[in-house]
């Protein structure tokens, strides 16, 4: 008989409202068989089958989040270890990955392999538990279905074709098992499109899910990931990729296509507009309509930060999301932590103290939109040429509680869209939280006052790599609650319960729905227009046709299929900026050599004046120098070279 021990669950990692499942481990070793029988044994197994994914909510387990062009960091983050780690996706962006010891290793048999396992003993077991009816083995099942999706699709993205381990392969190591060949890309991607379509038919919706259940799949989490999956696989870095043309595994099978199937895309289409329509029926929309602040700017930035909310895992427009992890105060993986500035001249942050030290690039502040809708160098009524120089906002009531006035504020920062103003805190600007001192809560906004020496600033003399320091001379808003305090923000953020992070909005699958349309289709059409358009509607900004059509420097880009890629492209990286995508969509555009080799900017923020904070107005400077991306060969993880060497699986090239 096959034995095991009974697995210790107790994992914060489950979608939407469910407390932990929480295991109690047994001193004896039980048989596979004996865990089986009993229905509440079998229900810790399903647990244990999606216990990988509450990682992709922390910024050490998720190195997506801080392995783009989006955030700045310094050595701290890089090479000195906290009580859980460092964060690793700073050492990606840096090109410091390696084959002897893999950064975010996910092939070896400790990761995504072993809980596949898992999800196979379950498949292969769950017909002998006797206290259970056919109908709820069947809703188990389509949920570990689904989950052994997710994790093979996390792998696809990340390695490319992988090996695919039959239903039959369970707990029981093997090394043989991984001698398997890897398998065409394409393969890959139709078994987990398989195992998603026989999940979908079984999973209920969400709210037709009893409480218990609802952290696991549903069929709107379900068909948002499908339709995910359906989006890379007719990507360019999947799809006809030449750089991977001759690439084979060690039957000598080549494991990519030589030439683009343009039908991917509709295929890809077709499963956008079937997610939407699904979760459109069942009530899921974009979060809009907040009315409580005194402008429609204010409201505006409201609905753009409660996108990513979902405070007591209640959210209309978070699709398919996972519970956080957080362990205890000095956790590297609190994203305020590291994001809420740090106060120099004050002592009113504790619990933890948050020190400011990851910070929005210049080339992400300079992507937001100007308020027509369009980039900064393609609006003819924003003067791009100043953008560096000096002014005041002329609209005040427009611009209340949001821009002072009668104040010198950078010209980047003026007229900016309403993202722009709830993602990203600037220097002379408001600060969103409406109080940052518990004993003096202020009837205005406190100014942000971001020099040498000022209480946003920094009191070192220079950019210091080992050094918790803001480096960029922004703060990034985006997940953070502006109605709390800084004051103790930690213990106000746990008052508000659940605090799930984002795997798949529905602002995603619009924009997917956009893409895969325009890709397909050799002129835009509606369908191409529809998606985006919701996004921007709900960004407070004029939708496509209008914007380029009226203040656009280049009317023509949005009538092209060549043009609205570049725009939808844009859109997706401003709309999910900061949420851990725009790291693998550079990568699947096949645009991650071009963007990510770039030193990352910001101001001169060891100066006290605003002459020397803005570096005399000539524009920013280099805050972060060691960057690397090597094509074709980042464009996947490298497998273990031990691994290589024992298994014999061929390794991704150039590594």
């Amino acid at each position: 008989m096959k034995k095991i021990g009974i697995i210790a669950c107790g994992l914060a990692f489950l979608w939407g409202g469910c407390d932990y499942l929480d295991i109690v481990p047994e001193d004896d070793v039980k048989s596979i068989e004996t865990i089986f029988e009993q229905r509440s044994q079998v229900d810790g197994w399903v647990a244990t089958c999606y216990r990988n994914i509450p990682g992709l909510t922390t910024l050490t387990g998720n190195v997506a989040y801080t392995g783009a062009d989006e955030l700045v960091g310094n050595d701290v983050h890089r090479y000195v270890a906290g009580m859980v780690g460092t964060i690793d996706g700073f050492k990606i962006g840096d090109g410091l990955q390696q084959v002897l010891h893999p950064i975010n290793d996910s092939w070896t048999n400790k990761s995504y392999y072993a809980t596949i396992r898992y999800c196979n003993t379950f498949f292969e077991n769950i017909g002998n538990t006797l206290n259970m009816e056919q109908e709820e083995k069947e809703l188990w099942t389509a949920e570990v279905k689904a989950v052994k999706a997710f994790y093979y699709f996390q792998m696809v993205r990340k390695y490319g074709p992988i090996i695919l381990l039959p239903q039959t392969i369970g707990i029981e190591e093997s090394i043989d098992d991984m001698k398997r060949p890897r398998v065409h890309v394409d393969t890959c991607f139709k078994e987990i499109v398989r195992l998603l379509d026989e999940a979908i038919e079984v999973l209920p919706l969400r709210a037709e899910k009893e409480a218990m259940r609802q952290g696991y799949f549903h069929k709107e989490s379900a068909l948002a990931l499908k339709a995910q999956v359906l989006v890379y696989q007719a990507s360019p870095l999947f799809n006809g990729n030449p750089s991977y043309a001759s690439f084979r595994n060690r039957k000598g099978e080549l494991l990519f296509s030589a030439t683009p199937d343009r039908e991917k895309w509709r295929r890809a289409a077709e499963a956008c507009d079937e997610a939407i329509k699904v979760c459109e029926d069942a009530g899921w929309g974009l979060t809009k309509g907040y009315t409580g602040k005194a402008t429609s700017l204010l409201n505006t930035m409201m609905d753009i930060e409660q996108s990513v909310q979902a405070p007591g895992s209640v959210s209309k427009e978070i699709v398919f999301q996972t519970k956080t992890i957080y362990s205890n105060i000095a956790s590297p993986n609190y994203f305020f932590a590291h994001t809420l500035p740090y106060f120099c001249n004050a002592t009113i942050l504790n619990n933890p103290p948050s020190d400011g030290s990851m910070s929005p690039s210049m080339k992400m502040v300079e992507m937001y939109y100007t308020k027509n809708g369009l980039p900064i160098d393609m609006d003819r009524e924003w003067k791009y040429e100043e953008r560096y120089t000096m002014g005041q906002v002329t609209d005040v009531t427009t611009y209340e509680r949001v821009i002072p006035a009668n104040t010198g504020v950078l010209k980047l920062h003026l007229d900016r869209e309403p993202r722009f103003y709830a993602c990203i805190a600037a220097d002379r600007l408001y600060w969103r939280g409406a109080v940052v001192n518990q004993s003096n809560e202020m009837k205005e906004p406190k100014i942000i006052t971001a020099r040498k020496g000022e209480e946003f600033g920094t009191n070192l003399e220079s950019l210091q790599s080992y050094m918790n320091q803001n480096r960029s001379g922004y703060w990034l808003m985006k997940h953070i609650y502006t109605d709390l305090l800084c004051n103790n923000y930690k213990k106000q953020i746990e008052g508000k319960g659940d605090l799930p992070k984002p795997l798949i909005r529905m602002a995603q699958l619009y924009l997917w729905a956009s893409e895969a349309w325009n890709e397909y289709l050799e002129t835009p059409d509606d369908r191409v227009y529809a998606g985006i358009d919701k996004v921007r509607a709900r960004a407070g900004i004029p939708d496509v046709k209008e914007a380029w059509s009226q203040h656009s420097t280049n009317p023509a880009l949005a009538t092209t299929q060549a043009g609205m890629r570049q725009i939808i492209r844009r859109e997706t990286s401003i709309e999910l900026a900061f949420e851990g995508q725009r790291f693998w969509d550079l990568r699947r555009w096949l645009e991650a050599e071009k963007e990510l080799n770039e030193p990352l900017t910001g101001w001169n923020v060891v100066a006290a004046d605003a002459d020397g904070f803005y570096n005399n107005y000539q524009g920013p400077v280099v805050v972060w120098e060691k960057r690397g991306f090597l094509a074709p060969r980042d464009y996947f993880f490298p497998i273990s070279s031990e691994v290589v060497q024992v298994s014999g699986v061929v390794q991704n090239p150039g590594w």
